[in-house]
């Protein structure tokens, strides 16, 4: 026992294993990942074995050992036998804590594979380059995508060579789909889903009935064959693959058509968009918006009607002076100048020699008089108005919603995840809201300086939803750390404004399917369950490009480079694909250069320099893994 920590160390000597340093949700999704898919022991070092996820991470059969140490320190690293470890996975504590343990663990092992989790991605990108072998991912830059895209109602895409693949469910699935990645999709029971069904060609259908007639097989008069019996479990889709884009001619893939009797008819294809969507709010909608927010000032009935009184005033008044002198350019200067109480009264004794500056007489120094008044009641609204406007901002202190914010996306919570997708949305054009309890929370200041409004306080959610203007607002999504707190805002939200969309972040998966079963037009996240397949896949040296939602099920999007002595080399299309987990999207030859999408040979075989995408499960991309590693160990 020491000062710095306290916990049991290996009983037996352990090597060629991997550590994971942390007990939030990330680190349980993680070390389920490893044991689960990839079958390698794992040693988690956990500050506390009593809190957070640590409890359910000691419980998994497939974890070697649990080490308590409050900090990752260089007697916590040799508890864990840094020494013989292959990977390191750092994903709890702050950036500099991280790239820290991060250095020390390379000074024990400089072999050894460490993957580390930052927030600031600049920052880990400079780290890596200090690393023999690191990579810095960011688990909220990995999930924030996917809370963005499910708030304004469509799926978030992966970014693949200039082209952004995204999944399309039902009717929206279109004739130039990649592939089928999902069918039997029944919203009621996401455990009956299939991913990545077993692929068939035009011929399956063709192949099938030979093989149950035979050369000898029965002919109904006219060459027509009796129409086969119909089976008892439903056949998989048909599932050829389509040409997309530059790439040898390819047939395209039968449209996946209405659901047959018995069976769910829910599917997902995964799809190719040329740019990635925007949602820009036209000018005109922006000005009426601002016209909106500047009657804010105009709120009490007795300012709004003397207000409306003294410009009616004003107008009768200008009419007066233009009537009486026929120079609208005159009459326009000479008004603004009595608005401003700047204008030059007559003098009697210009008066009585005829050369005063006004030429209407009576009725025109009433007139300049009555705008002179008016102005004295508008000077006060107009100084206050400029102050807000120069003055939001200040001081340290967020801008509140106006009274014309409109069709926005209100966000609850302002971690690291908050924080993401309200700057994504921003960045995508989409107006954007945040509450924040936490007065001290690390997303206030970077929203800010992005001139994103900030409901702040600790009240009932009911009345912070009405300052964030939840009546207007399209969608909310609660992204804070607590479950229940994300249920409760989404549940106000929905009682407040029955149709907007809701996005919640929940880690439960029972949690989540009771919320898709009670709420209609709602989705859920779970941050750790988005970013732990990627954390999982670098921390076996392979890089995945993104993350796609299949509702709560994760399809990987990863690109393979064939090594020498990979056991990669020598495999074709046919070796790689395995229903439920692999399938090959595009190929890139290493004397080609040009990536070439659902490459039609399937039975070339891959040599050193050549790269594959996948779309994969966490187990499909595991087994990859296993393959690749195979011939090196």
């Amino acid at each position: 026992m020491t000062s710095e920590g306290w916990g049991t160390p290996p009983v037996e000597p352990i090597s060629q294993h991997y550590i994971v340093c942390g007990g939030n949700a990330l680190a349980h999704r993680l070390v389920l990942e490893l044991v689960e898919h990839y079958e390698v022991p794992v040693v988690v070092l956990v500050a506390d074995r009593t809190r957070d996820h640590a409890p359910q991470i000691e419980q998994l059969s497939g974890v070697a050992a649990v080490v308590e140490y409050t900090s990752v320190t260089e007697e916590a690293l040799r508890a864990v036998s840094i020494g013989t470890a292959r990977g390191l996975a750092l994903v709890e504590g702050s950036d500099q804590e991280n790239i820290h343990a991060a250095l020390s663990a390379q000074n024990h092992n400089p072999d050894i594979r460490i993957v580390f989790r930052m927030f600031n991605q600049r920052l880990g990108e400079n780290i890596e380059r200090l690393l023999r072998n690191g990579a810095a991912l960011s688990g909220s830059a990995t999930a924030a995508p996917a809370f963005a895209s499910a708030a304004l109602g469509r799926p978030n895409s992966v970014e693949i060579e200039g082209r952004y693949l995204h999944i399309a469910f039902d009717d929206d699935i279109t004739s130039d789909r990649i592939c089928v990645v999902a069918d039997q999709i029944d919203r009621q029971d996401l455990g009956r889903i299939r991913l990545l069904p077993e692929q068939q060609g035009d011929s399956a259908e063709f192949v099938r009935l030979a093989a149950e007639f035979g050369d000898q097989g029965p002919i109904r008069p006219g060459g027509v064959r009796p129409e086969p019996a119909p089976s008892a479990e439903p056949a998989p889709p048909a599932e050829p693959e389509p040409s997309a884009g530059p790439m040898p001619p390819a047939g395209p893939e039968p449209s996946p058509g209405p659901a047959r009797d018995g069976e769910p008819g829910g599917r997902a294809a995964l799809q190719v968009l040329r740019i990635e969507p925007r949602e820009p709010i036209d000018w005109m909608r922006r000005l009426r918006w601002r016209l909106l927010d500047t009657m804010r000032f105009f709120t009490s009935a007795r300012m709004r009607l003397v207000l409306l009184t003294a410009l009616a005033a004003v107008l009768l008044a200008f009419g007066v002076l233009w009537y009486l002198n026929r120079n609208f350019g005159w009459t326009v200067y000479i008004a603004l100048l009595d608005l401003a109480g700047a204008a030059q009264p007559d003098q009697l004794s210009d008066v009585a020699a005829g050369t005063g500056a006004g030429t209407g007489g009576f009725w025109q120094r009433v007139a300049q008089v009555v705008i002179t008044i008016c102005g004295i009641t508008f000077a006060p609204v107009a100084t206050a108005i400029a102050v807000e406007v120069l003055g939001s901002g200040r001081r340290g202190q967020p801008r509140n919603p106006g009274a014309g914010t409109r069709d926005h996306v209100i966000v609850v919570g302002l971690g690291n995840v908050g924080t993401r997708v309200a700057t994504q949305l921003h960045t995508m054009g989409v107006p954007v809201v945040c509450m924040e309890r936490d007065p001290q929370a690390r997303g206030i200041a970077a929203v800010r300086a992005l001139g994103i409004p900030v409901v702040m306080g600790d009240g009932p959610f009911e009345q912070q939803l009405r300052r964030a203007r939840l009546k207007h607002s399209r969608a909310l999504v609660a992204v804070s750390g607590d479950d229940a707190t994300n249920l409760e805002a989404a549940l106000e939200a929905r009682h407040g404004n029955p149709e907007v969309r809701v996005v919640v972040r929940l880690f439960e998966d029972d949690f989540a399917s009771h919320f898709y079963k009670t709420l209609d037009n709602a989705a859920s996240r779970s941050v750790s369950y988005l970013a732990a397949p990627a954390f999982a896949a670098a921390l076996m040296g392979r890089e995945v490009r993104g993350t796609l939602s299949v509702l709560r099920h994760v399809l990987l999007i990863a690109e393979l480079t064939v090594e020498d002595g990979s056991g990669l080399i020598g495999l074709n299309r046919h070796d790689l694909e395995d229903p439920g987990g692999v399938r090959v999207i595009a190929v890139r030859f290493a004397h080609g250069g040009q990536l070439q999408w659902n490459f039609p040979d399937r039975t070339r075989r891959l040599a050193p320099g050549d790269q594959i995408v996948v779309a994969a499960t966490r187990s499909g991309l595991a087994r990859l893994n296993t393959v690749a590693v195979e011939e090196q160990g």
